[in-house]
């Protein structure tokens, strides 16, 4: 296999829509076994992703967010076979990845890399960072070895780092380097796809903006898809061409970027997109509140009959406690609601 990379991307980052997506989740659930209540008790699960579908088509970034809690990070790990899914499909480029055996797999990680959320617990203290990022190369027999410490090198200069660096360990580096070692591992092995699990959370606002037009540097370069997984919205928004809004495990809106941060259709939308601090949004643009989301989500080991968001929402009617909203296709949009806001 050779170093080369993949066709680039359009100028803007965002490759026109396949008609088959590179990665497709159909009906992604995952759930968590709990400690029994007695040893002749039957055994309860949380079940962390309830039936989720989702698609990232090649040279554009999908993002998913929501909450803590709201099965963001767990739906990415279960989607490249990190965490075990319990049913469902992930499709890749036609495959399904949930149903490969421990060899197919491996060859397939290849393609899909992640870039994990903490800089500081990602990288292994006591090796050099030169000898991380060839790691992958070696594991996956990436390239011919020879050739292997130029690509080091040659990765290091792709992510704003100097050759010379190679030979120091990760706390010899400040934050947002260390984000950048990561980020040239997950190139390493010239993969399709990267799970970007809430890559800039722990750094810096400024050094979040560096390592935000890094990142969309390399996918203009080599054409490459994120699923970006974050909890900021203002990041979202500068990043993402598609958007998965999560709320207790399910996907409650489904938007373009620009569809849903011009229109918000579900009430929780228009309540994240309120309590993000990064964003401007302006009464002059003709965006009027919807209201504070209070209370806590419901337990997911004891869900509610209707929809999981109604005892929070400021527009709950007695259909929305009775009756489970599906998602369903609204002007552009998708959402799961019996009340969506205007659009």
């Amino acid at each position: 296999m050779s170093f080369d990379g993949h066709p680039s991307a359009g100028p803007s980052g965002a490759a026109p829509l396949a008609e088959q997506p590179l990665l497709e989740a159909v009906g992604l659930s995952v759930r968590f076994p709990m400690p029994k209540k007695s040893p002749f008790a039957d055994r309860d699960y949380l079940h962390a992703v309830r039936g989720v579908n989702f698609k990232v088509h090649a040279g554009r970034t999908l993002g998913v967010v929501g909450e803590s809690g709201s099965g963001k990070t767990t739906t990415a790990m279960a989607a490249v076979r990190l965490t075990e899914a319990y049913d469902g499909a992930v499709m890749f480029e036609g495959r399904d990845v949930l149903k490969m055996g421990p060899e197919a797999l491996r060859k397939q990680r290849r393609d899909m890399q992640v870039i994990f959320q903490d800089p500081y617990s990602s990288l292994n203290p006591r090796d050099r960072v030169g000898a991380i990022v060839r790691e992958p190369l070696d594991l996956m027999d990436v390239g011919e070895r020879k050739d292997r410490a130029d690509r080091v090198k040659e990765l290091f200069s792709l992510v704003g780092l100097r050759p010379d660096q190679m030979a120091l360990f990760p706390h010899q580096f400040s934050g947002g380097q260390r984000q950048r070692i990561s980020i040239a591992r997950a190139l390493a092995t010239n993969p399709k796809l990267i799970v970007c699990d809430e890559p800039v959370s722990a750094l810096d606002v400024a050094i979040q903006a560096q390592v935000l037009n890094l990142l969309r540097r390399l996918q203009d370069q080599f054409g490459l898809s994120y699923l970006f997984i974050s909890h900021d919205l203002g990041v979202v928004q500068f990043i993402c061409d598609d958007i998965a809004v999560m709320y207790l495990g399910e996907i409650v809106e489904y938007a373009d970027r620009p569809t849903l941060f011009a229109a918000p259709r579900h009430p929780y939308t228009a309540a994240l997109l309120d309590a993000a601090p990064s964003l401007a949004r302006r009464k002059s643009a003709g965006y009027s509140r919807a209201g504070a989301v209070k209370g806590d989500p419901p337990s997911p080991m004891n869900l509610p009959k209707g929809c999981a968001f109604a005892g929070r929402c400021p527009r709950a009617q007695p259909r929305c406690k009775d009756e489970k909203p599906m998602l369903r296709p609204l002007e552009g949009a998708k959402v799961a609601c019996h009340f969506p806001l205007e659009g």
